[in-house]
C-alpha cells in the first residue's frame, strides 16, 4: 500500500512539472496569461507555469513566406489578368500580435491579397510587366504600415507570376515581332547610307588623283588573273583611244 501510494505521489509530481516546465527555442517567445490576464513574453529558455491558472501562447520570431494565390486583377487599361505573389514577413512584438489581432497569419495574407489587386489594378499592362520592382516595393511599403499595430513586419514583396490572356499573348508576340523587323530594316537601310557615303568618299578621292584609278586598274587586274577562268576580260581605258580619236 506504501509503494502504491508512492508511485502515485511520484506521478503526480511528474505531471505537474511537465505542465509547468516549458522550454522555448531562441526563435521562439511564450505569450503567458494568468487568469485571463496578461504576464507578457517569456524566453527563451526554461520558464515554470502554474498548472490550471497559466496559459501560454507560443509564437515564432522567424521569417515566414507566405504565398499570395494567384488574384484577378483588371488593369487600367481594361486587361484581366491573374497575378501571384510571394510575401515575406515576421513577428517583431509576440504580444501585439496575439492581442491586437485574432490570427496574425491569416489577416497578413487576406491583406496581402487585397492590396495585391488594388495596386496592380492601378496600373497599365505594360507598367505591371516592365516596373515590378516599383510595384514591389510599393505593395510592401503598404502592408508594413498596416501590419505595425500587429507587431508583424513585413520585410519583402515579389510579385512571383503574371498570368495573361491567351489572345493578349498573341497579340504582345505579334507586337514584339513587327519591332524586331522595324528594327532590321532600321539596320540594314543604316548600313546601305554608309556603304554609299564610303563609296562617294572613295570616288571623290579618286577623281582627285587620276594616279590612284590606275593604281586600282592594276589591282582589278591582278583579282581577275588569280581566278580559275578560262576566258580573260582585259578592260581598256578609254584614254587608249583618244590619240586616235584626235585624228579622226
Amino acid at each position: 500500500m506504501l509503494t502504491f501510494n508512492f508511485l502515485t505521489i511520484l506521478i503526480l509530481v511528474a505531471a505537474f512539472l511537465a505542465s509547468s516546465i516549458k522550454i522555448m527555442r531562441e526563435y521562439e517567445r511564450a505569450v503567458v496569461f494568468r487568469l485571463g490576464r496578461l504576464l507578457g513574453p517569456k524566453g527563451p529558455g526554461l520558464i515554470i507555469l502554474i498548472p490550471g491558472i497559466d496559459k501560454m501562447v507560443r509564437v515564432d520570431l522567424r521569417t515566414v513566406t507566405l504565398d499570395v494565390p494567384p488574384q484577378d486583377i483588371i488593369t487600367r487599361d481594361n486587361v484581366s489578368v491573374k497575378v501571384s505573389a510571394v510575401v515575406y514577413f515576421r513577428v517583431l512584438d509576440p504580444v501585439k500580435a496575439i492581442i491586437d489581432v485574432e490570427d496574425f497569419h491569416f489577416a497578413t495574407s487576406q491583406l496581402a491579397q487585397t492590396t495585391l489587386r488594388s495596386v496592380c489594378g492601378q496600373g497599365e499592362l505594360d507598367n505591371l510587366l516592365a516596373e515590378r520592382d516599383e510595384i514591389n516595393t510599393r505593395i510592401q511599403s503598404i502592408l508594413d504600415k498596416d501590419t505595425e499595430p500587429w507587431g508583424v513586419k513585413v520585410s519583402k514583396v515579389e510579385v512571383k507570376e503574371i498570368d495573361l490572356p491567351e489572345e493578349m499573348r498573341r497579340a504582345m508576340a505579334k507586337q514584339a515581332e513587327a519591332e524586331r523587323e522595324r528594327r532590321s530594316k532600321i539596320i540594314n537601310a543604316e548600313g546601305e547610307f554608309q556603304a554609299a557615303q564610303r563609296l562617294a568618299d572613295a570616288a571623290m578621292v579618286i577623281s582627285s588623283a587620276p594616279s590612284a584609278l590606275q593604281l586600282r586598274y592594276l589591282q582589278t587586274l591582278k583579282d581577275i588573273a588569280q581566278e580559275n577562268n578560262s576566258t580573260t576580260v582585259f578592260p581598256i581605258p578609254i584614254d587608249l583611244f583618244s590619240v586616235f580619236l584626235n585624228k579622226s
